[in-house]
């Protein structure tokens, strides 16, 4: 059932990546994981708004003025001033995570008026008509302030700068034209005389604003479509992180970055390992238990049980109640398989040992589990129907480690394995860490003929 939720999450997920949810329907912490991007944008969006602020008074401190207009330019310094003052303060304000819409628009509104104010100002610091300032190169800053937008991934604010610079422009054209009226001034067609004097032309200004508008446009359609890509990414990467929940990092990975698409009736042949443990008498038990009670005694044992199996290198293929299946070698291929498995018995009774101590200490009642492994050629691959799947193992070492388990109870041991799978973890140097009982041909429910086997845990 769980795999079969899995699998659906994971299909919402992926279509909702693809834009069929606008951006109100997003899950919260996948919304929230954009909003986390954005915020470190704001901070880098800062840094550079400082820097840029920090150049300008450099520059403004270091470049000459005229003479007679040095008390006309008293409000440059404080300008810039406060722009620093400005740039600093939503610097801390990001860092603090603050980043509100208006606060956001302001910030690009002040750019852009203090970047037309200081050009406008270059006529009158150096004594020269409006029109001067319209040749000033300083004009190319825009284009760092629209593309600072970019890093939020957000085209509405690109749109707001590149609107802003445009129509400021405009307006510094319209002063630069009300007050052309001296002598070889205003406006001409000829380009040598545009670029020898303080002649208006026309047509280049208006390249300049239709250079910003198509540049913020293209901007704007780049971001928007790589914002659809930055929703996919987070929602495909909560995702796969909640995949990893499901089944094991593997076979999510498996999942996530599979080439094709992955269909019902795929698999391969392996040569792998089995594991599956089990509580005695757990149904009884369960039977006569609170509810919540129950689920958190199984969120216990399934906690320590998996930390054990997953620290050798083990995948979970399955829950089954109070069951666990595991296996090595299959999800991820290894030559250790069934060395693994043994090793991961042994660590997995010391664990079980622990839990029934700790469950004696608090005074409720110590619960026994059976531990069994079988290793050989198995197939590993997707079951289902097609839209929901399932990766499973399939093969005699499935069956012949799970009725390993039931034959504890009748063996009155704690792990059992067979002398085949003994066998070939030894050749993969398993070292066992005392000598194994060995009971040869013993009959075991369900298997056809007698099994050799070999007592893991007594």
């Amino acid at each position: 059932m769980w795999p079969k939720v899995a699998k659906a999450g994971w299909d919402r997920l992926r279509r909702n990546g693809k834009g069929r949810l606008g951006r109100k329907e997003l899950p919260p912490r996948v919304a929230a994981a954009i909003r986390g991007h954005q915020l470190q944008s704001e901070i880098l969006i800062a840094w550079a708004q400082l820097l840029v602020g920090t150049t300008w008074a450099s520059l403004y401190a270091l470049t000459p003025k005229s003479a007679g207009a040095t008390a006309m330019l008293e409000p440059v310094p404080f300008a810039l001033g406060s722009y620093l003052a400005f740039s600093v303060l939503r610097l801390v304000l990001a860092y603090r995570g603050f980043a509100a819409t208006w606060f956001l628009a302001l910030s690009v509104l002040v750019d852009i008026a203090l970047l037309m104010g200081l050009i406008w100002s270059f006529h009158l610091q150096y004594e020269q008509p409006a029109a001067f300032y319209l040749k000033a190169p300083t004009l190319l800053y825009v284009f760092i302030f629209i593309a600072l937008r970019a890093l939020r991934f957000s085209a509405g604010f690109v749109l707001l700068a590149g609107g802003a610079a445009a129509l400021g422009w405009l307006l510094m054209l319209y002063y630069a034209l009300y007050t052309s009226q001296e002598p070889n001034m205003g406006v001409t067609r000829d380009y040598i005389a545009y670029m020898t004097s303080n002649m208006i032309l026309i047509g280049a200004e208006f390249d300049k604003v239709i250079t910003i508008l198509l540049s913020t446009a293209i901007l704007a359609i780049a971001l928007w479509r790589a914002r659809r890509l930055l929703v996919q990414a987070v929602v495909e990467g909560q995702a796969h992180h909640d995949l990893e929940r499901f089944f094991a990092p593997e076979i999510a990975d498996r999942i996530v970055h599979a080439e094709q698409r992955i269909e019902a009736g795929q698999g391969q042949i392996r040569r792998a390992a089995v594991l599956v443990c089990d509580i005695r008498g757990f149904t009884p038990l369960a039977m006569g238990m609170d509810p919540a009670h129950l689920m958190a005694l199984l969120a216990d044992y399934q906690g320590r049980m998996v930390n054990v199996i997953q620290a050798h290198g083990g995948s979970i293929d399955k829950f089954m109640g109070d069951g666990i299946m595991a296996t090595f070698g299959a999800a991820l291929p290894t030559e250790t398989y069934a060395a693994d498995a043994l090793r991961c018995i042994a660590d997995l009774g010391a664990a079980a040992a622990d839990w029934r101590a700790e469950r004696q200490a608090a005074g409720e009642p110590p619960l026994e589990i059976g531990f069994s492994a079988a290793a050989g050629a198995l197939v590993f691959g997707a079951v289902g129907d097609g839209e929901r799947l399932e990766f499973t193992v399939i093969g005699e070492p499935v069956n012949l480690a799970a009725k390993l388990e039931k034959a504890n109870k009748v063996q009155a041991v704690s792990a059992l394995t067979t002398a085949d799978t003994l066998e070939l973890a030894l050749a993969q140097d398993y070292l066992p860490p005392a000598p194994l009982e060995q009971r040869p041909a013993h009959l075991v429910d369900g298997a056809g003929e007698p099994v050799d086997l070999v007592v893991l845990l007594p």
